[in-house]
């Protein structure tokens, strides 16, 4: 009964909306959808600068007083990391979400930039400087000419000192104490 009902109701709609009287309706259908649209925006950004403090409080305490933020987003970003339950972090996550509502987020994302690059160059000299201790412990002569070639200033006699050590240790299987000394010794010359 309820079902024919809905039917008959749903055919007076179709026949209203071929006749052209529900205007309004369709007018008031797309101002919803354009409401339902900004509301997910919004909570689509709601949710990014959420994430974003999340991010904030994974960093060090020096890092994140150098971000200029207000005196209560700082306690409660430090305030996350000691919450030992789940529910009390989500419950923290969302406050904190809301405190940064109340901030400017670009400078903040520009300065996390900032130290992403940093800290990917440092990963890329760390690696280059690792590639030139392996070069140098597995193929010493041309390495190590090509390395002086390279940096003039730096001195043989310390370098194939560091390099015959550092092949001894790993000859004998024992600690790189030696690998790492070259290591450091390439860190000062590269760096």
């Amino acid at each position: 009964m309820i079902l024919l009902a809905l039917g008959v109701a749903w055919e007076d709609m179709t026949t209203r909306t071929e006749a052209g009287e529900p205007e309004a309706e369709t007018a008031e259908t797309a101002e919803t959808e354009q409401q339902r649209q900004s509301k997910s925006a919004r909570k689509r950004e709601a949710a990014s600068l959420q994430e974003l403090g999340v991010k904030l409080a994974a960093l060090p305490d020096q890092e994140i007083k150098d971000l200029d933020l207000p005196e209560n987003l700082f306690i409660a970003l430090r305030a996350l990391r000691r919450l030992p339950s789940h529910g009390a972090q989500v419950r923290q996550r969302q406050y904190i979400g809301k405190l940064m509502r109340e901030i400017d987020p670009e400078p903040v994302l520009a300065k996390l930039a900032e130290r992403k690059q940093r800290h990917d160059l440092e990963i890329r000299q760390f690696q280059q400087i690792e590639r030139w201790r392996d070069r140098l412990l597995s193929d010493a002569d041309g390495a190590v000419e090509e390395l002086l070639a390279e940096h003039a200033h730096a001195d043989r006699t310390t370098l194939a000192r560091l390099i015959e050590k550092a092949g001894r240790e790993r000859a004998e299987q024992r600690s790189p104490v030696a690998a790492r000394e070259l290591f450091a010794y390439l860190r000062e010359l590269l760096g």
